[in-house]
């Protein structure tokens, strides 16, 4: 290899050292015009010439390294080197100064003399080494090295990017940068300390939108509501249900919807059974009635009534509490019932029909007696009918259903009748029905 060879190629140039020499001057001028690549030299009166390299910023461009020589410079690769060539004999004036020379080294190369010792010349510090632009440089004894930077490879002279997503360093996303990599978590997870992995994020505990409950589940979280609501379209917010709307047979009396929940209500004169039945108040039995001495309180359903207690009418008498009697002695008694006895009974309104509501029965029974029932008054529309069931007993039945608040006053016959002994006689029941205002 010929002297000057740098790495893959060689560059010899051989330049020859000559000086633009200025034509002697006469006695009357003072000649100062030099050639191009030269100046004039006013305290050595003779042309020097200009290094392009330091006078010209950026005289060399991209990779090329400028060198100077006598007229010119030169744009080479930072490989290539100059050698000086023997300067031609009558071409250069001994007393001119710019002569090139090179001070003698004898140290080893990569290193230079100081003072009585050889030290180490730093090429990266000087720039005067060989690496490309995408590599590094790093100064040994006695020489140099050119590395790639951390996230690059070389490949040839050059350092090239290595795509270390391609190597699935990341547990869910990697996205590649110029020397580097950055990992990414998908939503619902964050990074974990090692910058690779992906570890889930609970969402409950760092103020999730849920209305009311959160349960933190693997990369996302759930919103549920408490009894009594519903999860809105959002996912996030609870709105309560109407129960009420749901069903009509969730309450006996009315239904009425709260927050998360319903509760069911009962007309005045009820209460509830339990949550959802109304149970008449006996307002007789608890003593939340205002009847006086002389009258009966009869509990109704929703209320009460205050009867008087002297209920009998001429030609009857009283002969106890609820039981008038008609003397035969009398002669208005000969076409009345003997005996008339006062009964009292609620019923609620839209009562399903037929319907079975009073059993009457009778008290005194004759041998071969025959006895037929009927109602003798207060059913003028036709409301009731009477279902005889045997010789002693009927059933007063609703034939159609009636709506409250309503009173009937019914008078009930039982004729007695023995053929063999001509007997005919008669009591009766004063029933009095009262049809609450409420249907349940």
């Amino acid at each position: 290899m010929r002297p000057g060879c740098v790495l893959l190629f060689c560059m010899c140039i051989s330049v020859f050292l000559h000086r633009a020499i200025s034509q002697p001057p006469t006695e009357t001028d003072t000649y100062t015009e030099c050639t191009d690549g030269y100046h004039w030299g006013s305290q050595t009166q003779h042309c020097k010439d200009i290094n392009e390299c330091e006078t010209i910023t950026e005289a060399c461009k991209g990779e090329m390294k400028c060198f100077n020589h006598y007229g010119g410079y030169l744009c080479l690769p930072r490989s290539a080197s100059v050698i000086p060539a023997a300067e031609p004999p009558n071409q250069i004036d001994p007393s001119l100064e710019n002569r090139v020379s090179e001070p003698f080294n004898s140290c080893p190369p990569g290193f230079e003399p100081q003072q009585d010792s050889c030290v180490d010349v730093d090429e990266c510090e000087r720039d005067s080494h060989d690496c490309q632009p995408s590599q590094q440089c790093f100064n040994t004894e006695g020489s140099f090295s050119c590395q790639c930077p951390d996230g690059y490879r070389k490949v040839g002279t050059e350092c090239i990017d290595i795509d270390e997503c391609r190597y699935r360093y990341c547990q869910h996303r990697c996205v590649n940068v110029p020397g580097s990599f950055s990992c990414q978590c998908e939503p619902g997870f964050q990074l974990a300390g090692n910058n690779r992995s992906c570890i889930d994020v609970d969402e409950c505990g760092m103020g999730a939108p849920c209305s009311q409950w959160c349960y933190n589940t693997y990369g996302t979280f759930l919103c549920r509501c408490e009894q009594g609501y519903e999860l809105g379209p959002d996912g996030f917010a609870c709105n309560d249900i109407d129960e009420c709307s749901y069903s009509s047979y969730l309450c006996q009396y009315q239904c009425v919807n709260e927050h998360g929940k319903f509760s069911c209500v009962c007309p005045e004169g009820y209460q509830l059974l339990g949550t959802r039945l109304c149970q008449d108040i006996n307002e007789c039995e608890t003593g939340a009635h205002q009847c006086s001495d002389g009258q009966t309180c009869v509990n109704i359903h929703g209320g009460h009534k205050c009867v008087d207690n002297k209920s009998c009418q001429d030609p009857y008498m009283q002969v106890s509490e609820n039981r008038c009697m008609c003397p035969v002695s009398k002669p208005a008694c000969r076409d009345m019932p003997y005996s008339i006895v006062h009964r009292y009974m609620s019923i609620t309104s839209e009562r399903s029909v037929p319907s079975d509501i009073f059993q009457i029965q009778a008290t005194s029974v004759y041998p071969g007696a025959y006895n037929t029932f009927r109602i003798r008054s207060g059913d003028d529309n036709g409301d009731f009918y009477i279902r005889q069931i045997n010789n002693i007993s009927a059933m007063l039945v609703l034939a159609r259903a009636v709506n409250g608040p309503q009173e009937y006053v019914l008078d009930l016959e039982m004729v007695s009748i023995n053929p063999l002994m001509s007997y005919h006689s008669s009591s009766g029941l004063r029933l009095t029905i009262y049809v609450g205002p409420y249907a349940f």
